[in-house]
């Protein structure tokens, strides 16, 4: 429950700051005093848009903080969520500069806005006159029927199971997307695999082949040179190895006299085993050299082929062209993983439909169920509403395709009148059995589901005071088991509360400001006279005010 309010440089208000107490409050004022004012400061706390134009004085911040009792709200798991500090007593803080800048507070650390909005929403209920325009909503139809079937368990359950559904089937989606993107490029990659496997390259093979390709083509030569060489150390006049031989000789001759020629003569005799085995190895060369243009024109016609593909996939190795096959490889076999990943998917997708379709069952068979006792308590309520003929009805259309809250949208019905058809709420019903059916929906709420504090902003336009009467006397009741604070111009419903809050202008020296203060006693049995007699207030007007303070048991 709201506890206390301070509002501090809004608007008129300089600084005002007032205690709340539970059951049912009223505030009362004239028109323009200020009501508005407390609303548009709470509606701050709500997360609404903030308006530096609001500030009062623009060299000082607005602040608005409300402190709220929430040891029944079951909200720890929130604030263990939020990563916020938990107690019983809450304390939610907004402040707004002239700037337009806004902060916002719970228990004094900062949180961004959507957090302090998604708090405030589970503390605090603003019922104005736009709220009534969510009759024409069938989302909140629907939301009411569930509320008062108490599906809060089914409705989490179904919303796990239709996450994972849509998970599943935008994984899907995106799958087929994907697969059907590489399928349109598909007989391209084949295509390039084919031609690259054709051509069986290996590792290093453009090395070999051009070094080939370069003996081939100086094989001739090659072969003029190696003769060359053979002759010159072994056939000629003056051969190396002839001339080796006799060196070897003549040392050997003389060697017994000179001391170290033995030496000498074994060095050359080395040289002498070393050349025949360059001999050897140079007609080994000379054999297996062939001077072979077929061979020559196939290495090249080969080295044409891999330079091609090399300039056509822009890369310069025969390992780059051999990375690349790979890749394309790796690409189709991508695609046939794909698409047994989407065959998968698409049983798991279908199994999971029939989940989400049990649950949609099963959550609509409950809100069915709940029907007849929901028409036939909120015709009761609006029978003891000043409409004895009014008839409600829920009708239920089925889906096509079940969505995040089922299969189900439901449109409340309604006639006021013996002779009327039952038509949708929101296109027949005036203002006045507008406000009185909401009335009725929160009451049956209230017993169904802990609401927080609710604040009804007059929604007593458009009554009778006799009809303002039994809907003060339905919100006393509501005020049993929750907070509740009517703002009205009625004195049949403002009797009613068990506090009773005036709104009211002051001038003072800086100008003209909105204060608020709590009224007992005398006071009280005045302003509630001031309502029943207007600016005259007349000793009728103040026993009558007494008698309505009686009847309602507050006096």
């Amino acid at each position: 429950m709201l506890k206390r309010l301070l509002v501090e440089n809004y608007a008129l208000i300089d600084r005002t700051e007032i205690e709340l107490y539970p059951g049912f409050s009223v505030i009362t004022g004239e028109t323009g005093a200020g009501k508005s004012i407390l609303l548009g400061a709470l509606n701050l706390l709500l997360g609404q848009r903030s308006d530096s134009k609001a500030i009062k004085n623009p060299e000082k911040k607005c602040v608005v903080e409300a402190v709220f009792d929430i040891a029944q709200y079951a909200l720890k798991p929130f604030f263990e969520a939020e990563d916020l500090d938990y107690d019983d007593e809450c304390v939610l803080r907004r402040e707004i500069s002239s700037s337009g800048k806004s902060r916002s507070f719970v228990n004094d650390t900062p949180v961004n806005i959507s957090t302090l909005k998604s708090l405030g929403e589970h503390l605090l209920d603003i019922h104005s006159q736009h709220e009534n325009l969510l009759l024409s909503d069938s989302r909140f139809q629907l939301q009411i029927v569930d509320s008062i079937a108490q599906n809060k368990p089914r409705l989490q359950e179904y919303e796990a199971e239709y996450t994972q559904f849509t998970a599943i089937s935008r994984r899907l989606n995106h799958l087929k997307e994907e697969l059907a993107q590489k399928n349109a490029n598909r007989d391209y990659a084949e295509f390039q695999l084919n031609q690259l496997r054709e051509v069986a390259l290996s590792e290093n093979e453009q090395e070999e082949l051009e070094a080939e390709s370069e003996q081939l083509a100086h094989a001739t030569e090659i072969k003029e040179a190696l003769s060359k060489a053979v002759y010159l150390i072994d056939e000629s006049e003056q051969s190396v190895n002839q001339s080796l031989k006799e060196a070897v000789g003549a040392l050997n001759s003389v060697s017994s006299f000179v001391s170290g020629l033995s030496d000498l003569s074994g060095r050359l005799d080395s040289c002498l085993i070393e050349v025949k085995d360059i001999l050897h190895e140079l007609d080994a060369l000379n054999s297996d050299m062939e001077v072979d243009p077929n061979r020559l024109d196939f290495v090249n016609d080969r080295l044409d082929v891999i330079y091609t593909l090399e300039k056509k996939h822009n890369v310069d190795s025969v390992s780059g062209l051999l990375a690349l096959q790979a890749s394309y490889e790796a690409q189709l076999q991508d695609l046939d993983s794909g698409a047994d990943e989407i065959v998968a998917l698409e049983k798991e997708l279908a199994e999971q439909e029939q989940k989400v379709l049990s649950l949609a069952q099963a959550l609509s068979d409950s809100r069915k169920a709940s029907a007849p006792a929901i028409e036939s308590e909120l015709s009761e309520l609006l029978h003891g509403l000043g409409m004895p003929n009014a008839r409600v009805q829920l009708d239920f259309k089925t889906l096509d395709k079940f969505g995040p809250y089922g299969m189900d949208a439901v449109t409340f019905l309604f006639s006021a009148n013996k002779d009327r058809g039952l038509n949708p709420i929101a296109s027949i019903a005036s203002g006045g059995e507008i406000s009185r059916v909401m009335l009725a929906l929160k009451y049956i709420l209230s017993k169904s589901e802990a609401l927080p504090t609710i604040i009804f902003d007059e929604i007593d336009t458009g009554v009778s005071g006799e009809i303002a009467a039994k809907m003060g006397a339905m919100m006393q009741n509501m005020s049993s088991h929750m907070q509740v604070l009517s703002i009205t111009h009625l004195p049949q419903i403002a009797s009613k509360g068990a506090c009773h809050y005036k709104v009211y202008k002051q001038d003072v020296e800086s100008g003209t400001v909105s204060c608020i203060k709590k009224l007992s006693g005398e006071d009280r049995v005045a302003e509630i006279a001031q309502m029943l007699s207007g600016a005259n207030l007349t000793e009728a007007a103040i026993n009558n005010a007494k008698e309505l303070l009686k009847d309602a048991g507050v006096a």
